[in-house]
């Protein structure tokens, strides 16, 4: 239950601060960001252990709300808005 808890908590805390980070406007209530912070968690897991493996890139790091924790999620974060603004780009 706690697990799911500290994943909810970064995800809002990782996905207001890639938010704020990110140039541009970016739609989305406290629900998308929510959900981008989270995802952009695991994205940052994931992308943590492949550049420095060992224990950077598990759940149990990025879940964590550790300071690198929130980092990895904000990376994450940022790179699901780049990806995002790459698909939903129109053209005037």
């Amino acid at each position: 239950m706690f697990g799911i808890l500290a994943w909810v908590v970064l995800g809002l805390i990782a996905g207001a601060i890639a938010k704020a980070i990110y140039p541009g406007h970016q739609g989305g209530g406290l629900l998308a960001t929510m959900i981008l912070g989270i995802l952009g968690a695991v994205v940052g897991g994931w992308l943590g252990g492949m550049f420095f493996g060992g224990n950077v890139g598990t759940a149990a790091s990025v879940g964590a709300l550790t300071i690198p924790g929130v980092i990895f999620a904000v990376i994450g974060a940022i790179v699901l808005l780049f990806i995002w603004g790459l698909v939903t780009r129109r053209t005037a």
